[in-house]
């Protein structure tokens, strides 16, 4: 018999607010198919239900996302994840009702993407942030429509060429971000932006939302095949794969 895997995914909701919490410390929440699967559901759940005014995502542990799972490469088609990580970031930015996300810890790479997509950012002033792509022969194609076009020109340079960590207060300086705050003040700033966001009706909040996404959900329509193509390519090439390698055994 089969042993059903455990959910890396989990949704509450209270009081108009639908809480929807990554719980996959074993890989630093990565975008794995399956918590990538269990977050749109869990999406589509929120927005279909009349009761939802507005969606908090959240992070257990110490990282909020590790961007993609490297160690799955070898086994998921590369053209695949990407498209997940594409689909992701649309089901976001066109979601019915608006989508805060709170930032402790670490979020990076394709982790980043989810951040730009949300509607709202609020981050604890030493959470951290990088764009490693270019560390490991690679660059953030698939979600470079939301993360570029959220920062400011001059932010998004520096951090996507240097890959260097950057920390929430930056992230809020460059654009990256909405609200950077003490890490003890983080819990009450955000109960504040989703409670104030709650009492809007579903209409406004739908119509009002599509008109501050459009041009960005508009880039990824556009563009998201050819920055797929692109993510796979340099996801395959020699380069990458030897960047990639060294970093896992890095990391065991």
């Amino acid at each position: 018999m089969t042993e059903t895997a455990a959910e890396l995914v989990h949704l509450e909701v209270a009081d108009g607010v639908a809480t929807i919490t990554l719980d996959s410390p074993h890989n630093r929440n990565a975008l794995s198919v399956q918590l990538v699967t269990e977050l749109a559901a869990h999406l589509t759940t929120a927005g279909d239900d009349p009761e939802v005014r507005v969606v908090k995502l959240v992070s257990s542990g110490r990282v909020f996302c590790s961007g993609a799972d490297l160690s799955a490469a070898a086994t998921v088609p590369m053209h695949e994840g990407a498209r997940a990580i594409v689909a992701l970031q649309r089901q976001i930015l066109s979601l019915s009702v608006p989508v805060v996300t709170v930032v402790v810890g670490a979020a990076r790479a394709g982790g980043i993407g989810i951040v730009a997509s949300s509607d709202v950012v609020v981050a604890a002033e030493d959470a951290t942030f990088a764009l490693t792509e270019v560390k490991l022969g690679l660059a953030p194609a698939v979600i470079s429509p939301a993360v570029f076009g959220r920062m400011t020109p001059r932010g998004a340079a520096l951090t996507a060429l240097d890959g260097e960590v950057f920390t929430g207060a930056q992230a809020a300086e460059f654009g990256l971000v909405t609200l950077a705050v003490p890490a003890d003040q983080l819990d009450v700033r955000v109960d504040e932006v989703v409670g104030r966001i709650a009492t809007g009706a579903l209409q406004g909040l739908r119509e009002t939302k599509g008109l501050l996404n459009a041009g960005l959900i508009a880039d990824l329509d556009a563009r998201g095949e050819d920055l797929v193509q692109l993510s796979a390519r340099l996801f395959g090439s020699d380069e990458a794969r030897e960047a990639m390698t060294a970093f896992l055994s890095r990391k065991k």
